[in-house]
């Protein structure tokens, strides 16, 4: 690698298609943190002692200018419920669910003999068609992966496939041939907004922080992505940590900067390492560090662990945390653009609106600008869990629905045992604890920044939950006020005694303990804790209480007014009763019931008293005979 890449950018290009050229195969192993939980690394390493037994010629790092096999590792594919997932390149076939014991089927079939592992081949819910590769595969079809295109296909550690693919060629632009107010009115037009969740214009932000004079100014990338659910800027910076940095680097020309912090929560270990040694790369090829791109500017880039902290995702906490104090929120303005990091002004990006800016300066802010909806442009990444079928890292342009999402991309929604219904969709959370519920009657509503706000929801980082027909939606509620009440910084009295009120009365209504004053209360409540806390955080905490009572009032009422969950999930509200067909009155239930609650006689079918009945399941555990049950 040479140490100036002011001219040597198309000569690293050409030399690594020569050499990829010289291989017959290419084995692409995921290397995401969900497909190695699941043991893709000893997968990889199978196919390397597979591979070597038979007397192929495998490589790991294009040191070599021919041979038979090139192994990769890469970022998350995406499909991470099917993981781990290897795929045979020039043909695309992907493998899913791949083990160790699998590699030598894989080898003699489809490496030495161009065959099919058919049993290993994702398998069409629908159809029971085995499909080959991510061309026909619905949750890669349907998807428009523009950001995450190269987190599949590269090796994360490899800077030269990354130059190969285009990279820093925008960056070189921007530091050697664009001034910097040109940088930012290129990212103004493509009407790029912020994807950490406030959809604020980016290049508005960067022109903000562009016109304060210093001599020394920051950009930060946060990367402390703390929703339930959410693993979207992980896998970016996981999968292609060069992208980030990259636009960091164009960033840093459009605003004038010197310096930059990186922010990754504690809990994303594998994504500090590949971008610490991206970083450490791209200071040896002259890119970042003094004299970037063989110019007089300069530009460095540090790594912080953020200490686990939800409310450090909020950009003035995160900036009190890499100065080393407590991570707390402070009253704006200033704002970081004037004033920020060391009082320096600062620009602040998530990870994936970082990502997203070298693509915007390649294929122009006008083509950018065509993809989306007028108020909502490009793309954006999910996190698709929950109750459906396919799970896993999604992205598609804003205005995509819910139906898409789910019954296209998704494969429908499943039962609790994890079996395709179909038809029993409920609910979405989108935009983790910050967002709200959307129902049945959005399933068709495009999904953008002003069309999720106009219903009470919000885009959020882009976790995306979907829920069937028998989730009680008054305990999703209080899953997310309990999160956010657990992460509260206390700093500021509505947010900290709020959320635990919240909280509390929440439990009433699962308890059975609720009245309708309960409910009265819990909405004053939620709308005093959205006017009042200081940060973003705390005055979105109260939405998905908000969005429950107003898309599903009669589950509240129904836990309040009848004293009964109309899923029986709350244990306080569920109901035992004996089905006197399936009743042998064998008295076993009322010798197990701890108080007595159970009655009956020989030939008679037993019961039990309401009044009485303490709901400790004994009767269940008990009956021999599937009789006893719990109602709703």
């Amino acid at each position: 690698m040479p140490s100036n890449l002011s001219l040597d950018l198309e000569e690293v290009k050409q030399s690594y298609a020569e050499k990829v050229k010289g291989y017959k195969k290419r084995v692409v192993v995921c290397a995401g943190t969900g497909c190695m939980a699941n043991g893709s690394m000893g997968v990889y390493d199978a196919f390397r002692s597979a591979v070597g037994k038979r007397g192929l010629k495998a490589d790991i790092a294009l040191q070599k200018e021919d041979g038979d096999i090139l192994m990769g590792a890469t970022g998350c594919q995406g499909f991470c419920q099917m993981g781990p997932l290897v795929t045979i390149e020039p043909e695309g076939i992907m493998y899913v669910k791949v083990k160790k014991d699998d590699v030598e089927e894989i080898v003699d079939k489809t490496l030495l003999s161009d065959g099919l592992v058919e049993r290993l081949l994702y398998e069409s819910p629908d159809t029971a068609e085995k499909l080959t590769g991510t061309h026909n595969i619905p949750f890669y079809a349907k998807q428009h992966r523009m950001l995450l295109r190269l987190c599949g296909s590269l090796d994360a550690s490899d800077l030269d496939a990354y130059i190969a693919s285009g990279g820093y060629e925008m960056a070189r632009k921007a530091v050697l041939m664009m001034e910097d107010k040109e940088i930012c009115q290129e990212i103004l037009a493509s009407g790029l907004r912020g994807r950490g969740g406030g959809g604020f214009p980016t290049g508005r932000k960067w022109e903000l922080t562009r016109i304060h004079d210093s001599d020394i100014k920051y950009v930060v990338c946060n990367g402390d992505e703390g929703d339930p659910g959410a693993f979207m800027d992980r896998c970016v910076m996981e999968g292609n940590p060069h992208a980030v940095l990259e636009g960091m680097l164009i960033a840093s020309q459009g605003i004038n900067a010197t310096k930059g912090y990186i922010y990754v929560r504690m809990e994303y270990p594998l994504a500090v390492k590949r971008l610490r040694f991206a970083i450490d790369k791209a200071r040896e090829a002259g890119i970042l560090g003094e004299k970037i791109f063989g110019s007089e500017k300069n530009f460095d880039i540090n790594v912080m662990e953020g200490a686990g902290a939800f409310v450090c995702g909020e950009e003035t906490a995160l900036i009190a945390s890499i100065e080393g104090m407590r991570g707390t929120p402070r009253l704006k303005p200033p704002y970081p653009a004037e004033s920020g990091l060391f009082l320096a002004p600062t620009l602040i990006n998530n990870v994936e609106t970082l990502a997203t800016v070298p693509l915007i300066m390649k294929m122009g802010a006008s083509e950018f600008a065509k993809m989306g909806t007028e108020s909502s442009k490009g793309t954006k990444t999910f996190a698709l869990t929950g109750h459906v079928a396919n799970t896993g890292l999604i992205e598609v342009p804003f205005g995509v629905t819910l139906r898409e999402i789910v019954g296209d991309i998704g494969g429908g929604v499943v039962d609790d045992d994890g079996k395709l219904q179909g038809c029993d969709f409920k609910a979405v959370q989108i935009g983790g604890p910050s967002g709200g519920c959307l129902t049945t009657e959005h399933l068709d509503l495009p999904l953008d920044y002003d069309n999720l706000q106009s219903v009470g929801a919000m885009v959020g980082s882009g976790g995306l939950v979907v829920m069937n027909r028998n989730t009680c939606m008054v305990q999703i509620a209080r899953f997310f006020i309990q999160f956010t009440q657990n992460e509260s910084c206390g700093k500021c009295i509505v947010c900290r005694e709020g959320t635990k009120q919240m909280l509390a009365l929440l439990d009433d209504i699962i308890g059975g303990r609720g009245t309708a004053e309960t409910i009265t209360l819990l909405k004053e409540l939620a709308h005093t804790v959205k006017v009042g806390s200081l940060c973003g955080l705390g005055k979105t905490a109260p939405n998905p209480v908000l969005s429950t009572l107003k898309n599903f009032k009669e589950e509240y009422d129904a836990h309040v007014f009848d004293k009964r969950c109309p899923t029986g999930s709350c244990e306080a509200l569920a109901f035992y009763r004996i089905d006197p067909e399936k009743c042998k009155s064998c008295k076993s239930c009322a010798k197990k019931c701890p108080v007595e609650a159970i009655t009956g006689a020989k030939g008679v079918p037993y019961v039990i008293d309401q009044s009485k009945c303490i709901k400790c399941g004994a009767c269940i555990d008990s009956c021999k005979f599937d009789a006893v049950y719990r109602g709703r």
